[in-house]
């Protein structure tokens, strides 16, 4: 009997000191991330049954169990998933709202001083400092879609770099994982219990994964757990960890792209398929704020560029020669992908139309017959009918072997800004001067009117030009009345109707007033009022040194002009635009990320009610087991007496 108690006090003594040395751990390690409180669970030993009754036989520590919930678990992985995305969106985009809304430093001021400069010139065209004036503020303009751009390439430059030290870590973690899921497998199979310690060391790396990407975790045989990532590419498998890689974009060298590693292949991803932490954060900065924002600071600039020198090159500078293009325009970004099979597929863009200009990049791929232009911000495909195809303002063309699969990246504006250059550098080459003349003679004694004369790019070709000044002459027909003969062959369109006449051939002015009368290379007028018999009209040729403002008006017209957006946005509402969605996107980003961060405080608060060390509790336990050590101790000393007394009864 006393061999049986202190048996039971062996047991009692036993269970308490492991009780005690797991509230010492429990202490020890109340600070440490990651660590879930661990509680030992006693169970009644097996009683003996003497005849009159079971006889207990003491306790035993059935198990030490780890309170950790995995729904809970996984809810904190999900919301830090979020919010660590979140952040590193903001992080970005921050940079980019400061940089664009700068009263100073941002682009509105610099389109301000330079269409001021333009009316400057166009209030005083023959003025030398007014002149020198738009070129410089022309070069500051210039700079300015210059700077901002290279500020973008920095950000994007810096997303490479953060990219590649994510998918580090991320590989780093995942042979972490792996290391521990082979020592928790070996130890489960050694005792059959769980390595809680170990356990939540794991759970501790798969929460910091998900800083980085979302992780998807399954349980497995052994208390090992399967992780994957993406749309279900395996990270962890038991014991194996795969490994992810960073490579240039096949279609866009200076882009980095992410790839699965398998069979010693690399398997290029779509950057959708991370949708979480900190990796896809910046994947979805990238693709749907920092490229709109530098195409749609891009596509101001070919804008701006296109429609400045195709007025200009209207006009007349002081030595009377054809206006020159003022400002670079960038060409299209046309990138071929490394993988094509094809070695004779071409693919060429050119815009053709600035307003019609989206904010998107575009993929013109083969289905191994025919060529397809896809739009890539709506995945809308258009097949090459023709050669060129305009699409958006583009002219697509495409040639070669068609292979299915073969691609080519059109991006129209990327280098809109970056490639936004002053081109003239003497001032007397600003063409303020309109190339033609339309004027009454002075000895005119009727109420008749002409227009200003309007002309195209045809007209300032070389050659095109009028060699002599073009006549009107109105007199009176007795079968026709009011007509007028011009000094060359000309035609009168009156609605869709279109009538050719001769030179010195008579032209009736009931038809022709205020209707568009052309002769030469694109010249028209238009003649409205009641002319008297004699009066004569004058088209021609605007002389060199002119004190003439008129295609300097034009220029100065553009600013408010609606050229963007099929013309109904002009250059400044195009980048105030920008700013705002911007601004907006900044702000809705910051909203997000502080509930996110209100959602993780929550979620980690929930999962440490159940997995947190509660020191005052633990202090309880602690009292708890000594008086459980102490009352084990006492069993056992009774027992030595008993032991002690029947030893007596034999001397």
């Amino acid at each position: 009997m006393a061999g049986s108690i202190l048996e039971i006090g062996k047991t009692g003594l036993f269970a308490a000191q492991v009780g005690l040395a797991t509230t010492g751990h429990n202490i020890a390690n109340a600070n440490v991330p990651g660590y879930s409180r661990q509680v030992v669970l006693q169970a009644a030993g097996q009683g003996q049954d003497l005849g009159n009754g079971f006889i207990g036989s003491g306790t035993r520590v059935a198990e030490i169990k780890r309170f950790s919930d995995p729904f809970l678990n996984a809810q904190v992985r999900q919301a830090q998933s979020s919010t660590s995305a979140l952040n590193a969106f903001h992080a970005q985009i921050s940079q980019i709202d400061n940089l664009l809304a700068d009263t100073t430093s941002g682009l509105a001021p610099a389109l301000q001083d330079f269409f001021k400069s333009v009316q400057d010139v166009s209030s005083h065209p023959t003025s030398t400092p007014s002149r020198q004036a738009l070129l410089s503020n022309a070069e500051s303009l210039a700079s300015r879609f210059r700077g901002i751009d290279s500020r973008l390439e920095e950000v994007r430059a810096g997303i490479n770099g953060q990219i590649t030290s994510n998918v580090t870590a991320i590989n780093s973690y995942a042979t972490q994982l792996a290391q521990l899921n082979q020592q928790i497998s070996s130890t489960s199979n050694d005792t059959g219990n769980a390595p809680n310690d170990l356990l939540d060391a794991r759970d501790q790396l798969i929460a910091e994964l998900n800083k980085h990407v979302k992780a998807s975790v399954v349980a497995g045989d052994n208390n090992t757990v399967t992780v994957s990532i993406g749309n279900g590419q395996p990270l962890v498998v038991g014991a194996k960890s795969y490994e992810l890689m960073v490579s240039n974009s096949p279609t866009d060298p200076t882009r980095a792209q992410i790839g699965y590693v398998t069979n010693n292949k690399l398997v290029p991803l779509a950057d959708s398929t991370f949708s979480g932490g900190e990796l896809g954060g910046l994947f979805e900065f990238r693709s749907t704020t920092l490229d709109r924002a530098q195409n749609s600071l891009g596509r101001t600039a070919i804008a701006l560029g296109m429609s400045f020198n195709a007025q200009h090159q209207l006009g007349l500078d002081q030595a009377g020669a054809a206006g020159e293009a003022l400002f670079n325009v960038a060409a299209p970004a046309v990138t071929k992908n490394v993988n094509n099979i094809s070695a004779t597929m071409t693919v060429s863009a050119v815009v053709t139309d600035p307003g019609a200009l989206t904010q998107s990049d575009y993929t013109v791929r083969s289905d191994g017959t025919d060529y397809f232009v896809i739009r890539q911000s709506d995945n809308k495909p258009t097949k090459i009918t023709t050669v060129p195809q305009t699409i958006d303002g583009i002219a697509f063309s495409a040639s070669g072997a068609a292979v299915l699969g073969d691609s080519y990246t059109v991006r129209p504006t990327i280098n809109g800004a970056s490639q936004f250059e002053v081109l003239l550098t003497d001032r007397t080459k600003i063409a303020a001067a309109a190339a033609l003349v339309s004027e009454p003679k002075v000895q005119n004694t009727g109420s008749g009117k002409i227009a200003e004369a309007s002309y195209g790019a045809t007209y300032m070709a070389t050659g095109n030009q009028l060699a002599a000044p073009v006549t009107l002459t109105f007199s009176t027909d007795a079968t026709l009345g009011k007509v007028f003969t011009a000094s060359v062959a000309t035609s009168v369109t009156v609605g869709a109707t279109t009538t050719a006449y001769a030179a010195g051939a008579l032209i009736p002015y009931a038809a022709a007033s205020g209707a568009s009368v052309a002769f030469g290379s694109g010249v028209s007028v238009a003649l409205s009022g009641a002319p008297d018999n004699g009066d004569v009209f004058t088209v021609r040729a605007t002389g060199a040194g002119a004190d003439d403002n008129r295609n300097m008006r034009a220029l100065g017209a553009l600013q408010l002009k609606n050229i963007l957006d099929g013309g109904n946005t002009n250059f400044q509402s195009s980048y105030a635009e920008l700013v705002s969605f911007i601004g907006n996107k900044t702000r809705e980003v910051e909203v997000n990320g502080q509930a996110g961060d209100a959602l993780l405080a929550q979620a980690r608060q929930a999962q440490q009610e159940v997995s947190g060390v509660n020191l005052d509790e633990e202090a309880t336990n602690l009292l708890r087991y000594q008086q459980a050590y102490q009352a084990a101790g006492k069993v056992m000393q009774i027992a030595s007496t008993l032991f002690d007394t029947l030893l007596s009864l034999g001397r």
